[in-house]
């Protein structure tokens, strides 16, 4: 079966420096995968090479078999793909809704995600909806970023670094809201440090270190003993 994504040997570079290094993942339709791997693992270049932020060859990226490594950002968003960027991005001078309604902007179709149903998913967002969206919570501000890229209606949703700096009774509130998006028949890439959190909604986990990928496998099949050795540097693992 065709995967939803699927990079092969994707190099990346920020200038003359190399951050990826023949990086190969791949994602099925309504499947959820965690990238793991500690700071500076290469985790967000990956977000950012996927979502064509980067630049990276036409065949290092493939949506749907189709080759889409060289295209823009914009052309990414058209392809289905949207991001949840890491310190997510808000437009502070405007309300909780206007930053939801720029994420309709390059709207696909008619989905399940209406500015109602990102309200049904975080209602707290709808109490808030006037406010300035930098005036709420760090928790609130990630919900408002998560619900701008879902009213894009992805079929692959890109989440950076989500419960980066938020108190764990905010990370599993958030979390919890995690079902009802695979419902809708997203597919999800979840980047993390926190492996307990990615273990427990992944399928399935990569973990990157300096910009390679040290270990892939089912999450239950996954020992901590090897997380650990390919977060710090061991041999190549391969669980299948």
């Amino acid at each position: 079966m065709t995967a939803l994504l699927e990079t092969r040997g994707l190099k990346a570079f920020y200038g003359d420096f190399q951050a990826l290094f023949g990086v190969d993942i791949s994602v099925a339709k309504g499947e959820t995968i965690a990238i793991i791997g500690a700071n500076g693992a290469g985790k967000t270049t990956l977000m950012r090479a996927i979502s064509g932020v980067l630049a990276s060859d036409p065949d290092a990226i493939l949506c749907r078999g189709k080759p889409i490594g060289a295209l823009a950002a914009p052309d990414i968003l058209a392809h289905g793909i949207a991001m949840v960027p890491e310190g997510r991005r808000l437009f502070p001078s405007l309300t909780v809704e206007e930053n939801l309604l720029i994420g309709a902007y390059n709207r696909r179709g008619c989905g399940t995600w209406t500015l109602e149903g990102v309200y049904e998913l975080f209602p707290v967002l709808r109490e808030r909806r006037s406010n300035p969206a930098t005036a709420l919570s760090g928790g609130q501000q990630q919900m408002v970023a998560i619900g701008r890229a879902l009213m894009s209606n992805p079929e692959l949703l890109l989440c950076d670094e989500i419960s980066l700096g938020l108190a764990p009774v905010v990370v599993r509130d958030i979390y919890a809201a995690f079902p009802r998006i695979r419902a809708s028949g997203a597919s999800i890439v979840i980047v993390e440090q926190d492996i307990g959190q990615a273990l427990k909604v992944a399928s399935r986990v990569y973990c990157m270190m300096e910009g390679r990928i040290t270990l892939f496998g089912r999450s239950e099949e996954l020992s901590r003993d090897q997380i650990h050795a390919a977060y710090f540097g061991a041999e190549r693992h391969e669980l299948h």
